[in-house]
């Protein structure tokens, strides 16, 4: 369960400022930030598992990150989601025309939200409980395991950090977008959404940032595209509990 904060075509410096929180479990194996050995434009971490990533960018300008979605009830039994970030970073075809062709073979896939960027547009497809497919507006958003925007507590906390931060003249200081995602607090009972999963993992999962001995926060990861094409991707990873374990950064600029 992730949760994700970006602006897209408001900031005056950033096209796209986009960070977000990878939760998953502990002992599922991945390895940091880094170049692909076997895809060098691509710039992302690894899920060792099933070879996909859950976010990251290409230096042909492209970025791209999925979640899952919260539902007990739906089939798993698909494709990896994380095929999809893989399979936009590495391919050719603009973002608008990436994301209709995906529309005829989403069903093939776990349950999924993904975003989509490059220097062309922004779009969100999804495949639960719907497969659609719609461009992204300029503004600022947010996304967690459910549609765009949807008001989940966590969702609201860290859009409402990113839209202070840029009306504060945010630019080069990112520390107080990674504080917004340290954040553990849990939502109030009455503001969580019902997904199915019961009251106590509502609760364990409402915060942006979720501490666990097996399960919690993987990751924090902040991407900048300036409108000039330089680009930054810093990844401060967390082991059990939260415990800090390591952070990566690295500098890229964008092709055509």
């Amino acid at each position: 369960m992730c949760v994700i904060a970006f602006a897209w075509n408001v900031h005056p410096r950033w096209r796209l400022l986009l960070i977000g929180n990878r939760d998953e479990y502990h002992g599922r194996p991945s390895v940091p930030l880094a170049r692909w050995p076997d895809a060098p434009s691509v710039l992302a971490g690894r899920d060792l598992e099933a070879g996909g990533t859950w976010m990251g960018v290409s230096e042909h300008g492209r970025v791209c990150v999925v979640t899952n979605v919260r539902d007990p009830r739906a089939d798993q039994s698909g494709l990896s989601r994380g095929l999809l970030v893989t399979d936009f970073l590495r391919g050719g075809a603009d973002a608008a025309a990436h994301a209709r062709a995906l529309v005829a073979g989403a069903s093939r896939y776990r349950p999924f939200d993904l975003l989509l960027f490059d220097r062309t547009g922004a779009h969100f497809v999804s495949n639960h409980p719907r497969v659609r497919e719609q461009p992204i507006t300029p503004g600022v958003h947010g996304l967690s395991n459910a549609d765009l925007d949807a008001p989940w507590p966590k969702t609201r906390r860290v859009v409402a950090a990113l839209r202070g931060w840029i009306e504060a003249g945010g630019d080069g200081n990112f520390a107080p977008l990674f504080e917004a995602f340290a954040d553990p607090t849990e939502a109030p009972d009455a503001e969580l959404p019902d997904t199915g999963v019961g009251i106590e993992l509502e609760r364990r999962l409402s915060p942006p940032f979720v501490r666990g001995r097996d399960y919690g926060t993987r990751a924090t990861t902040l991407i900048v595209l300036a409108r000039d094409g330089a680009g930054r991707i810093i990844e401060r990873r967390f082991g059990p509990d939260g415990k800090p374990d390591g952070e990566t950064a690295l500098d890229f600029r964008a092709g055509g």
